[in-house]
């Protein structure tokens, strides 16, 4: 599976290129972010905020599963469902993940199944000292396109 890379030194860095990443996102746009706990899933989600022009600080949804952010450019939807592991229930995740805003989930693996069939995965790897690595997997055409414009545009190698 094709798949980008980039090494981040410093919470400044994560901020900046999910800030950049948020620019270019849309309505239903769907990003699934994986890592240990600590790796900057929430941190990750802040730039995003930034770059969609949210106002709000944004903070774990860890007891409240879902936070809504609606006063940027396009609503941010936050799910943190590390606390859904063993449930089946369905929470109408669809009408966010089909909605007017982009979605962003911490732990998503842990309700694959209610996944939408495309999605930007994002794998968080704290490696040591401040360094993380940010892996973009991208699946499906709308997430393709957008890694290549993004990584040509904000990425330098």
């Amino acid at each position: 599976m094709e798949h980008y890379e980039v090494i981040v030194s410093s919470t400044e860095e994560t901020l900046n290129i999910a800030e950049q990443l948020g620019v270019h996102l849309k309505p239903s746009d769907v990003i699934t972010l994986e890592g240990d706990l600590g790796a900057g899933k929430t941190t990750f989600t802040k730039g995003l905020a930034k770059g969609l022009e949210i106002k709000r600080t944004v903070n774990s949804p860890t007891f409240t599963i879902i936070k809504e952010y609606t006063n940027g450019r396009i609503p941010l939807y936050h799910m943190d469902v590390y606390r859904l592991a063993d449930s089946d229930e369905d929470l109408g995740f669809d009408e966010y993940f089909h909605g007017d805003g982009v979605t962003v989930i911490e732990w998503a693996h842990l309700i694959e199944d209610q996944l939408p069939e495309h999605l930007l995965k994002v794998e968080i790897t704290l490696l040591h000292d401040q360094k993380r690595k940010l892996r973009f997997i991208p699946i499906g055409k709308r997430y393709e396109e957008l890694c290549k414009e993004f990584f040509n545009e904000n990425i330098s190698n």
